[in-house]
């Protein structure tokens, strides 16, 4: 099943993509305000109920009447892995370390599909970074690896777009993630019923028609059930939560010369099985 959020000129709302239109899932429920608080509320497998038993009556949506949000527009966490490919953690030049590398970015850095992705007035280094993202359907803290994936909703494709020059002002990613609207997330979540096995996966980066990158998700350094795990012995996770799985090999700052996406350029991120995230590149207004 896909699960999407999304704005009209009512207002936010969320809800199930079912033969190409939109069944609302906010309004017929009380208390499902958004995905994460009926993940949080009643799984995914309550949400199929409720699509299940809607779909032949519910009131739908045209998918182009409406502008796609970040699957999850506020998460309390995103969580992200750097270096999770063996070739981008090459062409770094770092080496391997025992755990994953983990930092975060906030919910206001991330758009939806569609929506322009901004490169900042402070750098033209702005840089694609196409990978697969987790969102969290059931919470909870020291998860084991085998149990893991019964604490994932599903997977959607995300843009870490980041700002070179400043994520390499010191060691730490933290500034160079973190510039507004730099990243995007969706077009949908897909559940983990409808994907079979993410390691069958395979993730394809294009800019401006031209692929940049492409890595089975077999290639993972660290596997999605270690990161889950990982992640989940020092922070509790919870429902909605984003967890971004890395990126492959191909990064713009590392060719020669360097590939930067700018202003009019079209970025897209599509994983097999889940779709395609695609974004147009704009330039920061700071006119006063």
């Amino acid at each position: 099943m896909k699960l999407l959020s999304y704005r009209t000129s009512d207002g936010e709302s969320w809800g199930a993509l079912v033969d190409g239109e939109i069944v609302d899932l906010a309004t017929a429920n009380p208390g499902w305000s958004s995905l994460a608080a009926a993940l949080a509320d009643a799984g995914t497998d309550g949400i199929v109920r409720a699509v299940t038993a809607r779909v032949g009556t519910a009131p739908r949506l045209a998918l182009d009447s409406v502008t796609l949000l970040p699957v999850v527009p506020a998460p309390g966490k995103i969580l992200c892995v750097g270096l999770n490919f063996e070739k981008h953690r090459i062409e770094t030049g770092r080496e391997r370390t025992e755990h994953p590398v983990i930092f975060t970015r906030f919910p206001d850095t991330f758009v939806g599909h569609g929506t322009p992705l901004v490169r900042p007035a402070e750098s033209e280094r702005f840089d694609f970074e196409g990978e697969l993202a987790l969102v969290i359907g059931r919470g909870g803290r020291r998860i084991a690896r085998e149990n893991a994936l019964s604490h994932i909703a599903g997977v959607t494709c995300l843009n870490d777009g980041s700002i070179r020059d400043f994520q390499a002002h010191t060691h730490q990613f933290t500034p160079g993630k973190n510039f507004p609207a730099t990243g995007s997330i969706g077009p949908w979540l897909v559940t983990l019923d409808d994907i079979g096995e993410i390691a069958d996966l395979e993730l394809v980066t294009r800019l401006n028609g031209v692929e940049v990158q492409r890595a089975p998700l077999s290639d993972l350094t660290y596997s999605i059930p270690e990161i889950v795990a990982y992640c989940s012995s020092w922070t509790q996770l919870r429902p909605g939560d984003v967890i971004a799985t890395g990126t492959p090999g191909g990064i713009g700052a590392r060719r020669e010369p360097p590939l930067w996406m700018r202003p009019g350029d079209l970025c897209e991120v599509e994983i097999s099985g889940v779709g395609v995230l695609r974004n147009t590149i704009t330039t920061e207004d700071v006119t006063p």
